[in-house]
């Protein structure tokens, strides 16, 4: 097994991309997302590339970030720069000139949730368990996966996901199209693989073409709900309740919040 964080490996024009750290369910830390930024940036680049396929070694797709490493930053950078700075790499999904197909089994958990909801297409193994866990922890979700899923499930769903950090299994995510297939774990791989090459297959300048109907529909809503989200982010993090419902965690008491 590598020692990367993340892998990436190539099956004539499909490219995979796969999540390395199987003992920690693959929760994102400073290191995968950076290697994820650079495999990205490096496939844009890539002759003869057609599809790409996201998946994680181990149990689980991606058990969220890292709470090791939650709020670790490098240098002076404000909350606003930091945020930004994720979303700047985060555009390497959508300029990416192929499509990404996504194979979630286990854990599919916050940032992670959200990447994955950026992508084309997601293909769940009968195992995945997908939530939006953020305002539990006192703050929003801030990967744009949000604004994917109000348009793929409505208001109703991302409310409900959002606010109650509810565990949404593969078959519900199904029902809300929020996957188009389950498979069984064991043939989740071999199913994503195929269907990257059978896309590979297709002519490349008709897929690249359908791909830019599909981003003018969708991309602009995205693209507000992060621009919104980097604002909001950085008032959570400045705000009393944001920094109460930390103490009284670290405290082991009841939070006593303001709205403010």
């Amino acid at each position: 097994m590598s020692d990367e964080v993340m892998t990436l490996e190539f099956d004539g024009p499909v490219a995979i991309m796969s999540n390395n750290r199987p003992e920690k369910h693959n929760a994102a830390n400073n290191a995968m997302d950076q290697r994820l930024f650079e495999i990205l940036e490096e496939l844009h680049h890539r002759e003869g590339l057609r599809a790409v396929v996201w998946r994680g070694n181990g149990p689980s797709f991606s058990s969220g970030r890292d709470m090791t490493e939650l709020g670790v930053r490098e240098g002076e950078i404000s909350d606003l720069e930091f945020i930004e700075r994720g979303h700047r790499g985060t555009q390497g999904f959508f300029t990416l000139p192929v499509p990404i197909i996504v194979a979630l089994k286990g854990w599919v958990i916050g940032g992670s949730f959200e990447r994955a909801l950026l992508c084309d297409m997601r293909i769940a193994g009968s195992s995945a368990k997908m939530r939006l866990p953020e305002v539990l922890h006192g703050v929003v979700p801030d990967t744009g996966g949000t604004a994917r899923l109000f348009q793929m499930a409505g208001h109703g769903l991302a409310a409900d996901l959002a606010l109650t950090g509810r565990i949404l299994d593969a078959e519900e995510a199904l029902r809300h199209g929020i996957v188009s297939r389950v498979v069984p774990d064991d043939a989740l791989d071999d199913t994503v693989l195929e269907i990257a090459h059978q896309i590979a297959r297709a002519p490349a300048f008709t897929v690249k073409m359908f791909r830019r109907t599909l981003r003018l529909l969708a991309q602009p809503e995205v693209d507000l709900s992060m621009q919104e989200e980097a604002l909001t982010q950085s008032l959570v993090f400045a705000s009393h309740d944001y920094r109460e419902m930390r103490a009284a965690r670290a405290e082991g008491r009841e939070p006593v919040y303001r709205g403010r």
